[in-house]
């Protein structure tokens, strides 16, 4: 799948994304004294993380998946051969994590017992700081426990009422949520997008491919509200405008969900996205709508038909999925008519840029002054708070 083109509008605005690591909390440490207190801390942070975590069950994972890897037929599916050389890696980099973590406390102790008491290390402050950042990390994962939360994730954003307003705004989030995932290391690729006619985007789906993406992105769904002065209207107008943000596990077992053909309507059109010029003369953008459920999914970023195709579907699965998850939750509950858009009156957070600066959870309560900072994807301490809900 193709990475976001160039003619995307919020890939234009992440264009000029410095490649810095989001801004980190350091430990503000004076003494020697604080300095091991601190360590001391982590250590024991340290052992409770791995008190809980089967090193063994990850150990035996990765040689069964290896083992996996040395049949003569391994790579005639290269898709799951892909998938599955980058579960290898994934977990060799969980097991590594751990021992990087262990090194460096035992080197630090090490550095500290050498020190004098006079000694103000910057040095090793911001090693703890590093420590104390990857250790959260691996903190984290111990709250994501879901089936496909160490996978990939689709993310959609689709722009509320209000116009060219919520279609900028919508966007933004696009925006902000491609920065947050290059900070990542992850890789975003484009499924669909639905341009605005003056500006913005009426709606887009990115897919998110990284460790633990969709683990990490899946509190995010939901209402987001930003209230600024309308850089659209000549009076500067204060402004309100929503967008609903939705994700969605990316599922590679095609026995998790049963997709029938006669269910499936099909209709393929041009497409009006990023591409190049071949997209504007071919019917290459495919629309599939399920027919039991009436669920719609659109796919135009790719040059080919069958790629957009297989991108639809793989959406129309994840929804699908969804929305059994759904039933078995409220299986009270008529869901036939389910929608994106039965989310809508769930405000996740809301973002306001005047007559003050700030960022605020209504889920969890965590307000962040520098809302310039989380709309350039600074999202870390948001994301943790949500997944320990």
């Amino acid at each position: 799948m193709g990475r976001l083109g160039r003619s995307s509008i919020y890939h234009k605005l992440a264009s000029n994304a410095s490649n810095n690591p989001p801004s980190k909390v350091y430990v503000n440490i004076e003494t020697m004294k604080e300095l091991k207190d601190k360590l001391e801390e982590l250590e024991k942070r340290l052992a409770a993380v791995e008190k809980k975590t089967d090193r063994e069950a990850l150990q035996r994972e990765i040689r069964e998946l290896e083992a996996e890897t040395m049949k003569s037929d391994f790579w005639a599916d290269v898709k799951n051969a892909q998938s599955v050389m980058q579960q290898v890696s994934d977990r060799r980099g969980e097991l590594t994590s751990f021992e990087k973590l262990e090194e460096g406390i035992s080197t630090l102790k090490q550095l500290l017992s050498l020190s004098s008491e006079d000694s103000n290390d910057l040095d090793i402050a911001g090693e703890l700081s590093k420590i104390e950042n990857d250790l959260t990390e691996a903190e984290n994962r111990l709250f994501l426990s879901g089936k496909f939360d160490p996978g990939a994730a689709f993310l959609s954003i689709h722009a509320g009422q209000g116009g060219v307003e919520a279609m900028d705004w919508a966007a933004m989030l696009a925006r902000m949520y491609t920065r947050y995932a290059e900070k990542k290391n992850w890789t975003i690729s484009l499924v669909d997008e639905s341009t605005g006619e003056e500006a913005g985007i009426k709606s887009a789906t990115l897919e998110i491919k990284g460790h633990y993406a969709y683990g990490f992105l899946k509190k995010e769904s939901g209402t987001h509200r930003l209230v600024r002065q309308s850089p659209f209207n000549a009076d500067a107008l204060r402004q309100t405008s929503f967008a609903l943000v939705e994700v969605l596990p990316v599922i590679d077992n095609k026995n998790e969900i049963n997709l029938d053909e006669a269910d499936l309507e099909w209709d393929m059109y041009k497409s009006s996205g990023p591409g190049g010029q071949n997209v504007q003369k071919v019917a290459t953008a495919v629309r599939v709508k399920h027919l039991p459920t009436g669920i719609t999914v659109t796919a135009q970023s790719e040059r080919s038909q069958h790629q957009n195709k297989e991108n639809a579907l793989k959406v129309l699965t994840a929804k699908l999925y969804q929305l059994e998850e759904v039933k078995r939750a409220e299986n009270e509950k008529e869901m036939k008519n389910w929608s994106p858009t039965a989310s809508w009156g769930t405000q996740i957070r809301s973002y306001v840029l005047h007559p003050y600066k700030l960022v605020k959870d209504v889920r969890t309560d965590v307000e962040v002054g520098d809302a310039e900072a989380v709309l350039n994807g600074n999202l870390d301490i948001f994301i943790e708070a949500g997944i320990r809900l």
